[in-house]
């Protein structure tokens, strides 16, 4: 696991605002955060340059952009070997519907996030996936039917100083 990143309040402060205001200006984050403009545009400069933020994007409204549902589906691939977690790895990238993919624990080996236009897609693309030979042994789907909790942001303080959010 790659160690963490040195952190002081002031960049975790920085983080927590651009997850919540992405598009504010540099003036404006200073000024969330209680610095100048000019070492706070470097402290962001820095958290870029070391990876930390990835990069900035639009919060889409998937509603706004008519009828989609959102599958979560269970992967377990036939074979074990480091070369077969690969092929899958690299045969499902190729497909935009699949959102996110996470190599897990338990009774499958992958869980995949699909944003599609229709059940009907979806299918189809459940299909062509074991079509594709990528190693596919089985998969369990499960249809999104609402997301009560959305967090967009990540539990910055929880994650850097271990402090459970229920304590604070």
């Amino acid at each position: 696991m790659k160690s963490a990143a040195s952190l002081d309040p002031f960049d975790i402060k920085i983080l927590a605002h651009l997850q919540r205001e992405g598009r504010c200006s540099n003036v404006a984050l200073a000024k969330a955060v209680g610095l100048s403009e000019s070492p706070c545009l470097l402290r962001t400069k820095r958290l870029q340059d070391i990876g930390v933020i990835r990069g900035y994007g639009a919060d889409v409204v998937l509603e706004k952009l008519g009828s989609h549902v959102i599958v979560f589906s269970e992967v377990t691939i036939g074979s074990h070997r480091l070369h077969d977690f690969r092929k899958f790895e690299a045969g499902a990238g190729k497909y935009h519907e699949i959102v996110e993919c996470y190599n897990v624990t338990g009774g499958c080996d992958y869980l995949l996030k699909i944003v599609a236009p229709s059940m009907a897609y979806f299918q189809a693309l459940m299909e062509r996936l074991l079509d594709d030979d990528i190693g596919i042994a089985k998969f369990a789907s499960r249809i999104v039917l609402s997301q009560p909790i959305e967090q967009r942001a990540y539990p910055l303080n929880t994650l850097i100083t271990g402090k459970p959010s229920w304590e604070r």
